[in-house]
């Protein structure tokens, strides 16, 4: 089984005290693997698509703000550690500019209060391109540590997230709207690329959520197009 990130730290390649404390005039790359794959609300120089290596997403995080409340929490996701490290966890890498490094840094930092904290990983950016980056990059994102008040673990089925998720609404919406938005993102930008727990738990929502009427479907056809999207290639 895997384990909690925060319970072997060998993965991550550097500190991310030491990009923050680093020269000012460098800019920084942000991670993003959950509602920043498909909004980013800080300002950015560029975005890049891309993954990390070494995890896996999970929807072991409550959320008691965003989409849920303290007396029904609400499931957003997390990284845990893969047994396998060329595991690859798909999401956007965005590029800071100097100048706005600490207050997006301390942006990030409120946003992810509820049991997040800051680490350092290598990102690699896919797919290749003429314009944009393509060696990897040392990025920060930010990881739910499992002695957090929030972390709720990885003993749930998926049927038993589902449930939470159905019924939980917080500042930013409805919860399931967060499965929706993440599954579609990844659908598009990475077609092809298979997430199960992500995707089984989009398919149990659609088939109990009254509100889902409206949402799109799995396409078994398009997920198992190995052809990159335009969208990847503008990321």
């Amino acid at each position: 089984m895997s384990e909690a990130v925060n319970a072997n730290p060998s993965p991550y390649s550097g500190a991310a005290k030491d990009i923050e404390a680093a020269d000012n005039r460098k800019d920084i790359w942000i991670f993003g693997y959950g509602s920043l794959v498909w909004k980013a609300d800080f300002p950015f120089v560029e975005k890049r698509t891309g993954y990390i290596k070494g995890f896996l997403r999970r929807f072991f995080q409550n959320s008691i703000d965003h989409r849920g409340t303290e007396e029904r929490p609400g499931r957003v996701v997390t990284l845990i550690h893969s047994e396998d490290p060329e595991s690859k966890v798909w999401g956007m890498g965005y590029r800071i500019g100097a100048n706005d490094k600490l207050q997006v840094l301390q942006h990030l930092d409120h946003r992810e209060k509820n049991g997040y904290e800051r680490h350092s990983v290598n990102f690699y950016p896919y797919p290749w391109s003429t314009e944009q980056l393509n060696e990897p990059q040392s990025i920060l994102l930010y990881v739910a540590t499992q002695d957090n008040p929030s972390f709720a673990g990885h003993n749930d089925t998926l049927e038993q997230i589902a449930e939470q998720i159905l019924t939980s609404v917080g500042q930013s919406g409805r919860n399931p709207e967060y499965v929706y938005r993440l599954a579609e993102a990844m659908r598009q930008l990475y077609p092809g690329e298979q997430d199960e727990h992500l995707f089984e738990l989009e398919k149990l929502l659609l088939k109990r959520d009254p509100q889902a009427a409206g949402q799109r479907k799995p396409d078994p056809a398009i997920e198992g197009d190995g052809n990159r999207s335009e969208l990847s290639k503008e990321g």
